[in-house]
C-alpha cells in the first residue's frame, strides 16, 4: 500500500471513529451510583408510546408494546434498535412461528455461546477454550442451531457475530427474565 492509499485508509478510519464517538456522546452515561436501571427517568418510553397510540385512535384501545436500546458492546461495536407493535397484530399472529427462535435460546450452552460472542469472542477456536462448552462437534451443533434461528450469523472462516438487529432484542429478552420475583432470578 503506497503512502497516499495508507493516508486515505487512515483518514477513513478516523472519520468512522469520530462518527461512533459522536453517537456515544449523544447519550448520557449512567452515574456511578446507578443500580443498572433507568429508573431516574421512569416511564419516559411509556409516555412516548401512549402519545403515539393517541395519534392513532383506532389502535389505542388494544394498546401496543415498544422496546428500544442503545448498546456499546465490549469490542466497541455500537448498536441502536427500536421496535414496536400494536397489540391486536401480535395477538393475531401465529406465535408458533417463533418457536425455533425461542427454542434456540432454551439451552444453557447456546446461551453461553451467545454471551461469549456478544462479549467479543467470535471464533470457534476462542469458544472452544471454555471447558463448559463441550466438544468441538457439540459447539458446532449449537452454533448451527443459533445460526438457523437468526441469533447468530457466520462472518466466514469460523467466525460468528450476533446480527445487529438481534443484539438489543436478545438483551431485552434477558432483561425481561431479571424482573424481581420472576422464577430463576433468585428474588422470590
Amino acid at each position: 500500500m503506497d503512502d497516499d492509499a495508507r493516508y486515505l485508509h487512515l483518514e477513513a478510519r478516523l472519520a468512522e471513529v469520530e462518527a461512533r464517538l459522536a453517537k456515544l456522546e449523544e447519550f448520557p452515561r449512567p452515574s456511578d451510583e446507578a443500580d443498572g436501571s433507568l429508573e431516574a427517568e421512569a416511564f419516559w418510553a411509556l409516555r412516548g408510546l401512549r402519545e403515539r397510540l393517541a395519534e392513532q385512535p383506532a389502535m389505542a384501545p388494544a394498546g401496543g408494546v415498544l422496546f428500544t436500546g442503545v448498546v456499546t458492546l465490549p469490542d466497541g461495536e455500537y448498536c441502536e434498535w427500536q421496535q414496536g407493535a400494536f397489540t391486536h397484530a401480535l395477538l393475531r399472529h401465529d406465535w408458533a412461528e417463533f418457536s425455533n427462535a425461542f427454542s434456540a435460546l432454551a439451552h444453557p450452552v447456546r446461551l453461553r455461546l451467545l454471551q461469549e460472542v456478544v462479549r467479543g469472542e467470535r471464533t470457534v477456536a476462542q469458544l472452544q477454550e471454555h471447558e463448559d462448552m463441550g466438544t468441538s462437534g457439540q459447539i458446532y451443533h449449537h452454533l448451527r442451531q443459533l445460526t438457523a434461528s437468526g441469533w447468530l450469523q457466520s462472518s466466514g472462516r469460523g467466525q460468528y457475530t450476533v446480527p445487529e438487529v438481534r443484539v438489543v432484542p436478545l438483551l431485552i429478552a434477558l432483561s425481561a427474565m431479571t424482573v424481581p420475583g420472576s422464577p430463576g432470578t433468585g428474588e422470590e
